[in-house]
């Protein structure tokens, strides 16, 4: 069993969302392109929820972010995201209304995590066990994350 398992609960789940509390303040632009913000509608509920995830892969010149669901099999905004599109995107300095997403399969996923694992060696050392990936990755490897790819939405206001 990996510490992703399961959602995060107590002082880490605080901790986990202390970078909420950057974007409230428009500071958002401090955490550069490796994390990205999120406000989506609560599934059962409707009311707004926010969520601070570290982006695997991003494509300026589309704009394209992409994250990958790893708490839990099914983490909240995950679900949320299945359920209804994302209200909000903050990324640097740039915020999107209404983004468009798309579910990644396993492919692109696994392209997208060996992006990361080049640009990033020293985090993946870290972040590969926690998630339950091996060093070497696979197909099968990836088959329990879920990745997500969100573009601005045409038409809509980018900030």
């Amino acid at each position: 069993m990996t510490l992703l398992d399961h959602q995060p609960a107590g002082l880490l789940k605080h901790l986990l969302r202390a970078p909420i509390w950057l974007y409230r303040a428009g500071l958002g632009p401090l955490l550069g392109h490796r994390f990205v913000y999120i406000a989506h509608r609560g599934r059962r509920t409707g009311a707004r929820r926010e969520v601070v995830l570290e982006v695997v892969g991003y494509t300026p010149r589309i704009p394209e972010v992409v994250v990958v669901a790893a708490w839990g099999k099914h983490p909240d905004w995950y679900g949320n995201l299945n359920a209804a599109p994302a209200l909000e995107l903050r990324i640097a300095a740039q915020r999107w209304d209404r983004p468009d997403h798309r579910f990644l399969d396993d492919a692109d996923t696994l392209q997208v995590l060996r992006g990361y694992q080049q640009a990033h060696r020293r985090a993946w050392k870290r972040i590969a066990p926690l998630l339950g990936l091996p060093a070497e990755l696979d197909e099968s490897a990836v088959q329990a994350v879920h990745g997500v790819a969100f573009t601005p939405h045409p038409g809509a206001a980018d900030t």
